[in-house]
C-alpha cells in the first residue's frame, strides 16, 4: 500500500494523496497518501507505545531484524533499483550501487548493535565504583532527501533500531515510494508494530515542526539543506533536543602536477558524476595544477562527451535532474560563470524529451570566485580553476563555509595525504572519487552539519550515556 505506516496500519493521509512523477518524462508513477499534523501525532503516539517493548528487547533480537531487512533488500535488488530509478531518475547502474549500499546498514548496524559496549571504573578518591551504560535516546524523528531515498532512510533507521530507538520518518515528498518499500521490508523481517512510522506529506514544514514541539520526541536526524537545518536546530535548541545534522557540501577537487591523471579523471568521474551530480559528496570545484589543466581537461572533457544521458529505462549513464527548478537554477550558475568569463569546454549530449535534463558540462577559466564555484551546483557541471602556489590553493578550499567532503589527487601519498589533513572537511578522498562507506562516519565540518552516521559514532548517536556510581565501602 502507498498509505501512511502507523502503528502497524497502512492508513490514508488527513491531507489525501499527492502524485509522485518520474523526472525523465514527467509521467505521473503513483499516489502516495499525503500526512498532515495529525497524522505527525498519531506517528509519536503509536512510537510512544512501542518503545518500551522495542528499547527492552535483547540487542540479539532486534540486531536478528536488521539482519533480516539486508537479506529482504538484496532479495528484492532489481526491484527496488528500478523503483529508486523511476522516482529519483538516477541511472540503473547508480540505482543499483544505492540499493546494495542502503542494505548495507541493516548489516553494519545488525553487527555494531549487539555490541553494546559500557565501562567500569574505581573512583580515584575511592569509596565508589562507576558503571557507565548507554541507553537509547527514546523516540527519533527522520528526515530524509530524495538524492538518495533508499540509504538516506536506512542510515537512519538502521542504528537507530540498533540501539533500542523507535522512529516517525517523513521521507521527501519527490521520492516516497521507495521509503514505503524499505518499510515493507522491514515489516516482512519482522519489525514490531509501531517501531517504524512512515509519514509522507507534500507540508514538510507543518509535519516535522509538530515532531519538534512533540516532547516525547528525543532526536532529530535531518539530511537536507543547510538552511532548513539552521531551522530544525533552533527549534531543536527550544527544547533541547538530540540533533544530528547532514546538510549542504562544497567539496573541492584538487589534482597536483605530479598526480596520475588517468586515475584523476577515473575519480572526478565518479565523484562528480555519480546520480548526475546530485549529491552533498559530489566534487564541485575542482582546482586543478597550471602544468596538467590542458590535458587533465582534454582527458575528463573526452570522458564526459562519450557519457549518454536519457531515460535509465535506456541504460543511459545519467539521469534527469529532479526537477525544473533544479534545471533552471544550475543553467543559471553556468551563464552567470560565462558572463564572468568561463568558456564551456565539453559538454555531452541530451535527449529531445519532456524530462528535466542538463547536460554534462565541463567549464575552464573560471574565476575562482564565480557562484559556480562557491554554490553548491547540485548537478552535472565540472568548474575548473587553475592553480600553481598550493598554499593560495588551500586558502580558497577553506574559503568554503561549507565542509563535508573533497578529493585529493596527487602521485606522491604523503603529499595528497598533507593537503587532505589541511582541508577542513570530515571527509576527505585521496586518489579516489568515493568516500561514503557503512563502516566509516559520515559528516562534515562547519556549515555542514553535526555529528556522524555510519560506523560505531552512527549508533551512539542514537544513544545516551549514564552512569551509576555505587557506593563501595
Amino acid at each position: 500500500m502507498n498509505g501512511l505506516f502507523i502503528g502497524g496500519e497502512w492508513l490514508p493521509g488527513s491531507a489525501g494523496e499527492f502524485d509522485v512523477e518520474n523526472p525523465a518524462d514527467r509521467t505521473v508513477i503513483g499516489q502516495v497518501a499525503d500526512g498532515g499534523p495529525a497524522d505527525a501525532t498519531a506517528a509519536v503516539d503509536a512510537a510512544a507505545a512501542a518503545l518500551p517493548g522495542w528499547s527492552a528487547m535483547p540487542p540479539r533480537q532486534r540486531s536478528e531484524i536488521l539482519r533480516r531487512t539486508y537479506e529482504l533488500m538484496i532479495r528484492d535488488i532489481e526491484e527496488l533499483t528500478a523503483l529508486i530509478s523511476a522516482e529519483n531518475g538516477k541511472s540503473l547502474s547508480d540505482a543499483r550501487g544505492e540499493v546494495t549500499y542502503a542494505a548495507e546498514f541493516f548489516r553494519w548496524f545488525a553487527e555494531e548493535g549487539v555490541r553494546t559496549g559500557g565501562d567500569y571504573g574505581v573512583s580515584p578518591a575511592g569509596g565508589t565504583r562507576t558503571v557507565v551504560t548507554h541507553k537509547p535516546v527514546g523516540i527519533a524523528a527522520l528526515v530524509t532527501p530524495w538524492n538518495f531515498p533508499a540509504a538516506m532512510a536506512t542510515r537512519k533507521i538502521a542504528p537507530a533500531l540498533a540501539a533500542g530507538c523507535t522512529v516517525v520518518l517523513k521521507p521527501a515528498s519527490e521520492t516516497p515510494l521507495t521509503a514505503l518499500a524499505v518499510t515493507h521490508l522491514l515489516v516482512e523481517a519482522g519489525v514490531p508494530d509501531g517501531v517504524v512510522n512512515l509519514v509522507p506529506t507534500t507540508d514538510a514544514s507543518a509535519v516535522v515542526s509538530t515532531w519538534m514541539a512533540d516532547a516525547r520526541v528525543r532526536k532529530i536526524s535531518f539530511t537536507g539543506s543547510t538552511g532548513i537545518g539552521r531551522v530544525l536546530l533552533k527549534q531543536a535548541a527550544d527544547r533541547v533536543v538530540n540533533s544530528s545534522m547532514e546538510l549542504g557540501g562544497n567539496a573541492p577537487l584538487v589534482v597536483t602536477e605530479d598526480a596520475d591523471l588517468d586515475a584523476a579523471v577515473a575519480g572526478a568521474m565518479i565523484a562528480k558524476f555519480r546520480g548526475g551530480g546530485q549529491a552533498c559528496t559530489a566534487a564541485n570545484r575542482f582546482y586543478v595544477h597550471a602544468d596538467v589543466a590542458d590535458a587533465f581537461t582534454a582527458k575528463l572533457g573526452a570522458e564526459v562527451e562519450k557519457l549518454t544521458v536519457g531515460p535509465a529505462t535506456e541504460g543511459s549513464q545519467i539521469g534527469p535532474l529532479i526537477s525544473a527548478k533544479a534545471v533552471d537554477g544550475v543553467a543559471a550558475l553556468v551563464d552567470s560563470a560565462v558572463a564572468a568569463g568561463a568558456r564551456i569546454s565539453h559538454r555531452a549530449d541530451i535527449p529531445d524529451s519532456k524530462g528535466y535534463y542538463f547536460p554534462p558540462t565541463v567549464l575552464v577559466d573560471v574565476p575562482a570566485d564565480a557562484d559556480l564555484v562557491t554554490t553548491e551546483i547540485f548537478g552535472p557541471v565540472a568548474p575548473i580553476v587553475t592553480w600553481t602556489d598550493e598554499a593560495e590553493m588551500l586558502r580558497l578550499v577553506n574559503a568554503s563555509e561549507f565542509g563535508l567532503a573533497a578529493y585529493v589527487f596527487a602521485g606522491e601519498l604523503q603529499r595528497a595525504m598533507r593537503i587532505g589533513e589541511a582541508i577542513d572537511a570530515g571527509m576527505i578522498g585521496i586518489n579516489r572519487g568515493l568516500v561514503s562507506d557503512p563502516s566509516a562516519p559520515f559528516g562534515g565540518m562547519k556549515q555542514s552539519g553535526l555529528g556522524r552516521e555510519g560506523a560505531r559514532a552512527g549508533l551512539d548517536e542514537f544513544t545516551e550515556t549514564q552512569y551509576l556510581s555505587i557506593d563501595w565501602p
